[in-house]
């Protein structure tokens, strides 16, 4: 196995392989997975929902591009899959944050101010509702 990924290695299939937009394009995209997993530790504060969103179907719509493209560019593949995995996670971080409570137990506030605003949208609701 080795000694047959070597032989390639000195081809000129290989060469051209290397000096092609089908290696340097992914390797240079590959920014945005490594920016988006460092972000990963940052505080949900400064997440940017609208950001995260089109992140995430920016690479949902190249990854079936870098399947779809004959000859298949798994490296591209694997740049964008990588990028909307973490992508879909911050955008669960920003969603739980601002929508489900996360910011509230962060400052540790109490009372009906412990509930997102879609929870707190939904019993208003319902209060009305009921009358």
């Amino acid at each position: 196995m080795a000694s047959t990924f070597f032989t390639w290695i000195r081809s000129p299939a290989a060469r051209e392989y290397f000096f092609s937009t089908h290696f340097w394009g992914p390797v240079a995209n590959f920014g945005l997975p490594l920016a988006a997993i460092a972000d990963l530790n940052k505080d949900e504060e400064v997440i940017s929902g609208t950001m995260t969103a089109t992140l995430a179907f920016y690479s949902l719509v190249f990854t079936r591009f870098a399947w779809r493209v004959q000859p298949r560019n798994y490296l591209l593949f694997a740049c964008h899959t990588t990028n909307a995995i973490a992508q879909s996670v911050q955008g669960a971080r920003f969603v739980n944050y601002w929508h489900y409570g996360g910011r509230e137990k962060k400052y540790g506030l109490h009372g009906t101010e412990s509930k997102g605003p879609v929870t707190q949208a939904l019993q208003e609701l319902g209060k009305s509702d009921a009358k």
